[in-house]
């Protein structure tokens, strides 16, 4: 006999599934494709503006050159021309992002967390399945990572040592998993892990640091907003503010 969703909750978690085995993502991989395209896209318009100045400062000065100088001439619109080719060309050229920087202490929180954004959205295609799931988990976590930590003073051990877990040893870990040639990595190690069980229980391991640190920061704004509230309740309550009580 066919077995039944014991609740909604199980049919739409059945249903993600099925869907992601069509388009082989996640809702959370597809948000965090979804970051990675709007950043390419606010990347390419800010290249757009930069050439456009550059072009129209070159029109400027040769409108300039024209009216103080004299005509430009055959040779002068030569050079405009060629000006505006290497323009073209250089922006064109430039890089769609800013290259990978090497974790440092001195690199702002927020450019640590886009910059593992980034990387776990390219890396994901490269990881097994079961990772790649894992890796989903950690990129929805990292929006409210990113807010919350920009808040914190860098110096703060917890800040600290999120930093580096998502600066340092997460890259690491996946970087480490792909110098292993695909053929040795079902080997099993001294505990019977093979190399794709390892790179799960690390991933695993960095999903549950992050979700309690998520949950923590989250502690304490609902315990501020709970003091807030009680505090209103106690002053307002009844009008006895405005009663001079």
């Amino acid at each position: 006999m066919a077995r039944h969703p014991r609740s909604v909750d199980d049919a739409i978690a059945r249903f993600d599934e099925v869907m992601d085995r069509i388009d082989g993502k996640s809702p959370a991989a597809r948000a965090g494709g979804r970051r990675d395209y709007g950043g390419t896209l606010r990347s390419a318009g800010r290249r757009l503006t930069r050439m456009g100045a550059a072009i129209g400062l070159l029109i400027l000065a040769t409108i300039g050159f024209g009216l103080f100088v004299g005509p430009i001439g055959l040779t002068g619109l030569f050079i405009v021309m060629v000006l505006t080719i290497v323009i073209l060309a250089f922006f064109g050229l430039m890089p769609d992002e800013p290259k990978r920087v090497a974790y440092s202490e001195e690199l702002p929180t927020r450019a640590v967390i886009q910059q593992l954004d980034r990387y776990l959205v390219r890396e994901r295609a490269a990881l097994p399945a079961p990772a790649a799931r894992r890796v989903d988990a950690i990129s929805q976590q990292l929006p409210l990572l990113e807010h919350k930590l920009a808040e914190m003073d860098p110096l703060d051990p917890l800040a600290q040592d999120a930093r580096r877990l998502m600066g340092k040893h997460l890259p690491e870990l996946i970087e480490r998993y792909e110098r292993v040639p695909a053929a040795y990595r079902n080997e099993r190690d001294g505990e019977g892990m093979t190399v794709d069980d390892r790179l799960v229980a690390g991933l695993d391991a960095a999903r549950h640091a992050l979700d309690d640190l998520g949950g923590k920061l989250a502690r304490e704004d609902l315990d501020a907003f709970a003091t807030q509230g009680r505090f209103i309740e106690n002053r307002y309550k009844d009008g006895a503010a405005f009663k001079g009580e």
